[in-house]
């Protein structure tokens, strides 16, 4: 994951990549997510692991404010980190990389990393990714997590094309990289010391589809037309009652503890 990258994309993502309702939509899947998650009670500190929801979207700081009393989060991106900052004062943030984070062991009691570590290159740095999450966390402490679900077909056949013709062309507007199935991050999990309690696919509507007719409505289908876009996506949603559900779902998600 370069930095240059984030920075650059940073720089110019509200003028040229707003993509407003389907940010809209991916953080009331994930909103959803949190609340089924995370815990009730004995929460002092919590980390997310980027910003670029919160910088560029409605974000998911209003549970994690409220499920703690202090909400720490970092990026490799000093703009993403003060655009953050600048939307969210009760957010501590920090600009810092993932596979080495600037805080002491267990000092967290939730971590939450939305689809931050399937940005990297190799499966490696997702493992030591992992390990440093689980560093920082006190014994119990709980990860909430989605990456990139490899048993998508259409994440699979994504994955399997160079970014550079789908960046050209407007599919993928930002660098994707390695990740897990289901079966190989619970294994990933287990081998850095996390007890797996839960685990799903979320984003289940089709999103070739969906993102670019969401910036169709979002410029001419006012207000009503935006309402009922937003139940349609969601429906969606109950895909994750299926059998075929890691098919379908676009993410994995995970909900595990630190053994």
């Amino acid at each position: 994951m370069e930095v240059d990258h984030w920075e650059a994309l940073a720089s110019d993502w509200a003028e040229h990549n707003p993509q407003v309702l389907w940010r809209a939509h991916s953080d009331a899947v994930n909103l959803r997510l949190l609340q089924r998650w995370l815990p009730r009670s004995g929460v002092r500190r919590i980390l997310k692991t980027d910003l670029f929801d919160e910088a560029f979207g409605n974000g998911l700081m209003p549970p994690l404010v409220a499920a703690a009393s202090g909400v720490y989060g970092i990026d490799v991106s000093t703009g993403v980190v003060a655009a953050a900052g600048r939307r969210e004062p009760r957010l501590r943030s920090v600009r810092s990389d993932v596979r080495r984070l600037p805080f002491a062991d267990g000092a967290f009691d939730v971590v939450v990393s939305i689809s931050t570590l399937d940005h990297f290159r190799e499966r490696s740095d997702i493992d030591g990714s992992l390990a440093e999450i689980h560093r920082t966390l006190r014994l119990g402490g709980r990860l909430i997590l989605t990456l990139d679900n490899a048993l998508n077909p259409v994440v699979a056949l994504r994955n399997a094309i160079p970014f550079s013709p789908l960046r050209r062309v407007g599919l993928v507007p930002y660098f994707v990289g390695a990740t897990y199935g289901p079966r190989g991050l619970s294994e990933a999990l287990s081998a850095t010391g996390f007890r797996l309690l839960a685990r799903t696919a979320t984003l289940h509507c089709p999103r070739v589809l969906a993102v670019p007719l969401a910036s169709l409505v979002h410029k001419r289908g006012g207000d009503r037309g935006r309402a009922r876009l937003a139940r349609f996506l969601l429906g969606f949603e109950r895909c994750v009652r299926l059998p075929t559900r890691y098919v379908t779902g676009h993410f994995v998600a995970v909900l595990a503890e630190k053994a």
